[in-house]
């Protein structure tokens, strides 16, 4: 459970499998220090306000990070949400791509080990095992299922940023902006 008098790096730390979730939902709310040097020491509370926010709006916050926490994963399977599908839908029919499947898989990168890479894919390739998710096939290579499974990929936009999000069960770590990851 997340608590106000956590830091950003603690919430980060203790909670990598959720980090981008998290991220998404401090940044959403108007705190910019997701990997600011002031996360480190700084608690939760201190920061909101210090941003001129009440103990209202801290709670408010405290309910929908521990709503992200308490969600659960289907470790079967690779999903997209409905608002996720609808959205790269509309991109496919934007690119003329319109049926085309999602590649997902992820790539040496970032301050923690790896990030997620989502391409276009026409159809699946050899080797790669296939989930169906909101209507979408979703491509992924058999070599990395195991760290995948159980991803959720959710499309946000908000005042601070729009882009595809995934949740994954299997992290262990995640870098401070939560935008890298380890197994």
């Amino acid at each position: 459970m997340i608590t106000k008098e956590m830091t950003i790096e603690e919430i980060f730390t203790k909670f990598p499998q959720k980090s981008q979730r998290l991220a998404q939902e401090l940044t959403s709310t108007g705190l910019n220090c997701v990997g600011c040097g002031a996360a480190t020491w700084e608690t939760l509370e201190a920061g909101m306000l210090s941003h001129g926010f009440n103990d209202t709006d801290i709670e408010d916050l405290l309910k929908r990070l521990n709503t992200i926490l308490s969600e659960k994963s289907d470790l079967s399977t690779i999903s997209m949400t409905k608002r996720a599908a609808e959205k790269y839908r509309e991109i496919l029919t934007e690119e003329g791509k319109a049926g085309w499947g999602l590649r997902f898989a992820d790539r040496a990168a970032g301050c923690s080990g790896f990030e997620y890479v989502l391409d276009y894919s026409e159809k699946a390739k050899e080797g790669d095992q296939t989930f169906t998710s909101e209507g979408v096939e979703i491509h992924v290579s058999q070599n990395i299922v195991g760290r995948l499974l159980g991803s959720v990929i959710d499309y946000v936009d908000g005042l601070h940023g729009a882009g595809f999000k995934i949740t994954n069960p299997n992290v262990k770590s995640s870098c401070g902006c939560g935008k890298s990851q380890s197994y």
